[in-house]
């Protein structure tokens, strides 16, 4: 029987989420924003999601925009500054080793005409706090950089980032999609300003996510969808009650520490040749392997019939190497040999 180790990509949604689910999708269906007492009780309990969310990350509720997931989020988050710079133009500061989803944002606004710096991680995908300063330009408005790698697991020294962002007068976005819940997020202590999660990678349903935005209230951020003025304004559209209490139930019954799938892997890994990618500080559930040949791959697979990911769910219809993989230095020999077996995620 294939073993599902890909909890990277997606995680099931939890009996917690789907109980918790299940009265606002045919008893409590009303749509929040009309006036009568059944919308109010649907209001209500978006709002107390709002507080579980915000409360996680040291935020106000009101901080608490909720979209259609971290993709979303991070385009509202980068076009959303950018596009308050049509006319000039602007300078923003990324990774070349983050999402496709920030990167062909990026791509779309250099077409535009914007500005982008694309920084190189190390062999082990660290990004450096020096190298994000020395890209400053007189122009930039955003410094993007995400807190935890999807494929590898690198954790990025985000603090740092927020303090070279800060210290310049720069907004700082971080995608946390693959850390939040998993690892201890202060927006304040972190000098954060903007802030993409998603609901399906910590037992979620997919389709919701949020973007933390400072100060909300009073953002210049330009919305990308226009509708009856829900979310502060900055995104427009009927809110999915069901969906948003199961979010904030998936981060309230997010599982504590249990090292047994971490030790079984460490086990099976150890009767193959292999190194593993990402450096010291990696989140304990992913596990990104290049192995030493391809008939050690063939030996593996064929002892472990899992279901793993070779790169990451967005780079999975591609022939070609993952970008993540060649910015560290790995050959398209090597990237082949490379594959992410991520476990059941857990703080």
């Amino acid at each position: 029987m294939n073993k599902y180790f890909d909890y990277a990509a997606s995680t099931p949604v939890s009996s917690e989420v789907m109980e918790a689910m299940k009265p606002w999708q045919s008893e409590s269906f009303a749509n929040p924003s009309a006036s009568h007492h059944e919308a109010d009780k649907a209001a209500k309990a978006i709002q107390q999601a709002r507080e579980i969310i915000a409360d996680k990350i040291g935020a106000m509720p009101s901080e608490i925009i909720f979209t259609s997931g971290a993709s979303e989020a991070n385009n509202l988050a980068i076009k959303g500054v950018a596009f308050q710079f049509l006319n000039e133009k602007c300078h923003i500061i990324t990774s070349s080793i983050e999402h496709k989803c920030i990167l062909n944002t990026c791509n779309f606004l250099e077409q535009l005409g914007f500005e982008v710096t694309y920084i190189k991680p190390n062999s082990n995908g660290l990004i450096s706090p020096y190298a994000v300063k020395e890209a400053i330009q007189e122009n930039t408005k955003l410094i993007s950089i995400h807190h935890v790698n999807n494929e590898l697991g690198t954790i990025q020294p985000i603090s740092e980032f927020g303090e070279v962002a800060i210290d310049n007068d720069i907004l700082f976005h971080t995608d946390a999609a693959q850390s939040f819940c998993k690892l201890d997020i202060d927006v304040d202590d972190m000098d954060i300003d903007m802030l993409s999660l998603s609901g399906h990678k910590i037992y979620g349903p997919k389709g919701i996510g949020a973007l933390y935005v400072r100060d909300s209230r009073s953002s210049d951020l330009v919305p990308l969808i226009h509708g009856g003025g829900q979310e502060l304004g900055l995104r427009g559209g009927t809110s999915p009650t069901p969906l948003i209490v199961g979010l904030a139930t998936a981060v309230e019954f997010f599982p504590k520490g249990d090292l047994d799938a971490i030790e079984f892997l460490q086990g099976v890994l150890s009767k193959h040749a292999y190194v593993r990618n990402g450096g010291f500080e990696i989140l304990p559930t992913i596990f990104n392997v290049t192995f030493s040949s391809l008939e050690e791959v063939k030996i593996f697979k064929e002892s472990n019939p899992w279901l793993i990911s070779q790169g990451s769910a967005c780079n999975a219809m591609s022939n070609i190497a993952s970008h993540v993989l060649s910015s560290i230095g790995l050959t398209e020999d090597e990237a082949r040999r490379t594959y992410r077996i991520s476990l059941p995620p857990f703080k």
